[in-house]
């Protein structure tokens, strides 16, 4: 299969597999990439996942990269809670949760972290439609409890005041009886406690 032939198949992936390629030409020829690499046709994010050089690089790309090359995994913590303007956007690095074990990804397109979260704790994330694909992330209240609950180190107000809190955001974004309802299902009393704080300092003056 030549290059042509090759991108006009795969026209509508953002982000494209080995396993992917293997399902439209099981017959398909490994070094192929290797070439088209050299020839900066595609470009290599990790082992065996790929876009094509030119494809536009944002942030939703980004989100469905991170959810595709470690599942299960959802967008969520600090990177979550920027796009719904909660905290002042980081280009640093894209943070998800994943049942599998905390790993870090050094990519072409940034740094992808995911921390471990148990499976009972799963939940909480939608479906975000992006062209012709959809990335998965958690929605803002699931957001905030999974970064409170990571982050131990985050304890007192002076700690939540330094996040910097949109408060002019929380009130459109945030449903507190969502965020109880999922808090309730943590069972975990430092967060219980963190949340409790996290209300106080969002309290308009």
């Amino acid at each position: 299969m030549n290059f042509i032939t090759f991108k006009e198949k795969f026209k509508d992936f953002l982000i494209f597999s080995v396993n992917d390629i293997r399902l439209l030409d099981p017959w398909f020829f490994n070094q192929r990439l290797v070439e088209w690499q050299k020839k900066g046709y595609i470009k290599k994010i990790v082992r065996k996942y790929y876009i094509f050089s030119d494809t536009e690089i944002n942030e939703q790309l980004l989100f469905l990269t991170a959810n595709k090359i470690y599942k299960p995994s959802y967008i969520s913590f600090e990177t979550a809670l920027a796009y719904y303007g909660l905290i002042p956007e980081s280009v640093y690095k894209i943070t998800s949760a994943a049942t599998k074990k905390t790993y870090n990804f050094n990519t072409p397109l940034g740094k992808l972290s995911y921390h471990t979260l148990h499976k009972k704790l799963f939940f909480g994330y939608k479906l975000m439609a992006y062209k012709k694909e959809s990335f998965i992330i958690a929605s803002a209240e699931k957001a905030l409890l999974d970064f409170f609950y990571i982050n131990e180190h985050i304890k007192t107000k002076t700690d939540i005041l330094e996040l910097r809190i949109n408060k002019n955001r929380v009130q459109g974004v945030l449903a507190m009886p969502v965020l109880d309802e999922y808090l309730a299902k943590f069972q975990n009393k430092a967060l219980e406690g963190k949340i409790k704080i996290f209300k106080e300092c969002i309290k308009n003056d």
